[in-house]
């Protein structure tokens, strides 16, 4: 196989996916045509339908190619040689950081864009609510493997319904960013988050200040 070089330009699959989590982060994907996202592109409308049935196909592979992307900073961020408080400390920065950076990119806060996907067209769409749900489940499974070194520990209460608290955060999170999002402002994640996760995971005080 051909070693691909530094410079070699995208293929027109790899732009039209590309083109699509643009879209997603900074508008309103479902009211975008074909026609709009191929010009986006610059690729022609065959070359489009050669490689996606549907734009809710190319959604689907733009959504596997951004997560594919944030899970390797996710196992970065909760690796298991992390002490569990801290992992939920990087999660948090990480997450700032990256609002931050697509602020500046989009021209406004962008929020989760899994999530503004999903409240636009899953209700529609089988395909993009099995695909947004995949992706949640996936997420929640680092938070309770934290949970439970938290709970072994003695962090937290013995009796904490792991499950259900990953599930509360996931919720809080994406509530959070999207109330940022809404008000074109990432105050409320710096105001709040912090405060709020830790809140709802039921850590002592005394643990909190050792790792602020």
């Amino acid at each position: 196989m051909a070693v691909q070089q530094e410079n070699q330009k995208p293929s027109t699959k790899e732009r039209l996916i590309d083109t699509a989590i643009d879209l997603i982060w900074k508008s309103s994907y479902g009211a975008v045509s074909v026609d709009e996202i191929c010009k986006a592109a610059d690729v022609r409308k065959g070359s489009f339908y050669h490689f996606f049935p549907s734009k809710i196909d190319l959604a689907v592979a733009a959504m596997d190619k951004a997560y594919s992307e944030f899970k390797c900073s996710m196992q970065d961020l909760f690796d298991k040689s992390i002490p569990p408080i801290e992992r939920f400390e990087n999660l948090m920065a990480y997450g700032l950081a990256h609002q931050e950076e697509a602020a500046k990119k989009y021209g406004r806060v962008c929020g989760c864009p899994f999530i503004s996907l999903a409240s636009e067209m899953a209700p529609q769409d089988p395909q993009i609510r099995e695909k947004v749900e995949t992706i949640i489940m996936r997420k929640r499974r680092y938070y309770e493997d934290a949970l439970q070194d938290m709970i072994e520990l003695g962090l937290i209460a013995k009796d904490t319904d792991v499950e259900a608290t990953a599930y509360k955060i996931y919720t809080f999170v994406m509530g959070q960013l999207m109330l940022a999002r809404i008000q074109n402002s990432l105050e409320p994640i710096k105001r709040d988050l912090r405060t709020g996760m830790f809140a709802l995971i039921g850590l002592d005080q005394s643990a909190l200040e050792k790792t602020a």
